[in-house]
């Protein structure tokens, strides 16, 4: 193999796994650091800087930086990152003096389509640019499904008004309850550009079920139902309720019916419960709450005695997996299984919509409803100044995705503005500072702890169904959120290795807790992850492969199960092995948003 390129600031961005497998790539263990030092408001702002709403996020994120974290790989449970940046929204001081203010205007006026996470990150990272914006969505306030599909016993509307108002407090100008029913007469208007961050607002029904049209009363699209609870539109439901759907939305919707007065809620889905899309946490809250799970059940039809409602019949069916992973769900031939209800809601999936674009305008659409763009660098579409982000540009994903589609958008509009290439992406901010303090001294703590991941209280359960607003989770306190943040292993201090120095004494392979450290001849890479101490079998995690040695050994590290804890450069007695902090920041269209301490 050839030697790596620890220059290049991609390899090493992969070896933090948890920033690397967030969309937004923020720098979790940066911020999880100041956490265990107390200080919440700096690790508050470094989530603001990529994440843009650190108190939402820390509540709802779907937490793709769990699954990647490298505490995983040697405890049964990852640190909790999504919990923890609650904690630093939590307990923040004012933080008004060290966010940005609306730049100089620059004479370009942008209009943002919805008022969602993507379309707020669009206006958050151009506002200080100077750009004139102007924001756009049907409804009262912003927010987007932030507001109208999360429960607020899940996100409390103070926390969602007080990080929207971050970003409309940058001079965005709110052109709310205001439904845009063309994009024919909105380009009209002389925008330099458009941004469309609608979502994915249309939910999926059972148009074509039996007993579908009569008992059309009772029957309820799930994400208008939560909208209309969000709004107080609906306040009440019936005795028994019956959610169809595995995703988060169905859990959303049966945990939302039991504080509205239902005491027989039962969530049915078609797919084996593992198989279900909804986050293992948000299954476990709604059991939680006493509302079973009935999963392989095919809904058959709609049930329907005298013009009313009475319940649904299913097919039990059971899944066969085939050898190309396809999934095939057989019914096991027993009777229909009938489930008496009031009232269903259908939490099925959503999709895009846009009747409200003219085929005039230039912008075309795949079949599957979703806009044609460049890549998901861009995001351009077949319109040059439109632009799209979020849900609206790939279809349903989640808030933290559609914060980085609205970060990679900005950047395109404001190149596109410019008269420039928006192809030419500016490159990341990086930095990759050494941490020797003295000969054994280090600027950070590598100890790796074995402490168990600490669980988030939950208020008492009859009062969290009692009261629709009252936020179930209490969150860590300072204590136990120090506790949780010291079971990082601080993966972004780097273990980087210098060939001219080593003399090749084995004393960090000695030392090293998981044999992560070879010395041997250089081969293919095939070969090479075969003939280490440990067999490196994670391919998607890299080998770090340095130079020929003078015996004509490399030394090769596997990444992957590398703890960062620093003891080879301890015992390195010729400081071959440092420990450098790797910092990673995603550009953003503004490239400094908040001032540093």
């Amino acid at each position: 193999m050839k030697p790596t390129d620890v220059s290049d600031p991609e390899f090493f961005h992969k070896v933090v796994d948890c920033q690397y497998a967030c969309p937004a790539h923020t720098p979790v263990p940066a911020y999880i650091r100041l956490i265990a030092q107390q200080n919440y408001t700096d690790a508050y702002l470094i989530n603001w800087e990529s994440n843009v709403f650190p108190g939402v996020l820390g509540r709802t994120c779907d937490r793709p930086c769990e699954p990647a974290c490298r505490r995983g790989r040697v405890e049964e449970e990852p640190v909790a990152i999504c919990r923890l940046k609650r904690v630093a929204a939590d307990f923040k001081d004012d933080i008004a003096d060290r966010l940005p203010k609306a730049g100089k205007p620059n004479g370009m006026k942008v209009a943002l389509i919805g008022a969602g996470p993507a379309s707020l990150t669009v206006a958050r990272d151009l506002a200080p640019l100077g750009y004139e914006i102007h924001l756009y969505d049907e409804q009262p306030k912003a927010g987007g499904f932030m507001r109208s599909q999360i429960p607020s016993f899940r996100l409390p509307e103070s926390v969602l008004d007080e990080e929207i108002g971050y970003v409309l407090d940058l001079g965005v100008t709110q052109v709310f309850d205001t439904y845009v029913d063309s994009m024919a007469d909105l380009l009209s208007k002389g925008y330099d550009a458009v941004f469309v961050g609608s979502g994915a607002p249309k939910g999926r029904d059972l148009p074509k079920l039996a007993g579908r049209k009569e008992a059309d009363a009772n029957i309820h699209v799930g994400i208008n139902w939560l909208a209309n609870v969000a709004f107080e539109h609906i306040e009440t439901i019936g005795k028994k309720v019956i959610v169809l759907g595995g995703g988060n939305t169905a859990m959303d919707c049966c945990r939302t019916a039991r504080r509205l007065g239902a005491d027989d809620v039962k969530v049915i889905v078609r797919s084996p419960f593992d198989d279900m899309k909804a986050s293992p946490w948000e299954k476990e809250d709604a059991m939680h709450e006493g509302i079973p799970i009935l999963d392989n059940h095919v809904p058959l039809e709609f049930v329907v005695e005298k013009g009313k409602l009475t319940g649904m019949h299913f097919d039990k069916v059971e899944p066969v997996y085939h050898d190309d992973g396809r999934r095939e769900l057989v019914s096991t031939g027993e009777d229909p299984v009938f489930v008496p209800c009031d009232d269903v809601l259908v939490a099925i999936g959503q999709e895009n919509a846009f009747p409200w674009i003219e085929k005039s305008t230039g912008i075309r659409f795949t079949s599957w409803g979703t806009p044609i763009i460049n890549d998901d660098k861009t995001f351009q579409s077949t319109r040059k100044e439109v632009f799209f982000g979020g849900d609206s540009a790939f279809g349903p994903a989640n808030i933290i995705t559609a914060v980085a589609h609205g970060h990679q958008a900005a950047v395109s509009i404001d190149l596109y503005c410019q008269g420039k290439k928006i192809s030419d992406r500016p490159a990341p901010n990086v930095t990759l500072i050494s941490q020797k303090m003295g000969i054994h001294e280090w600027s950070y703590d590598s100890i790796p702890i074995t402490d168990e991941r600490k669980i988030v209280p939950l208020v008492e359960l009859d009062q969290a169904l009692s009261d629709r607003s009252l936020e179930v989770e209490l969150g860590f306190d300072p204590e136990t959120a120090f506790i949780e943040a010291e079971r990082c292993l601080n993966c972004d201090a780097q273990t980087v290795f210098t060939a001219d120095s080593c003399i090749e004494c084995d004393a960090c392979t000695d030392i090293c807790p998981t044999s992560c450290i070879n010395f041997i001849q250089n081969a293919p890479e095939d070969d090479l992850r075969q003939k280490l101490a440990v067999p490196a079998d994670n391919l998607e995690q890299p080998l770090y492969v340095s130079g020929t040695l003078e015996t004509g050994k490399v030394m090769v590290k596997d990444e992957d199960v590398c703890l960062h804890c620093g003891l080879c450069a301890e015992r390195c007695p010729t400081a071959a092995w440092d420990m450098q902090m790797f910092f990673y920041n995603t550009t953003k269209a503004t490239p400094k948003l908040v001032k540093q301490r």
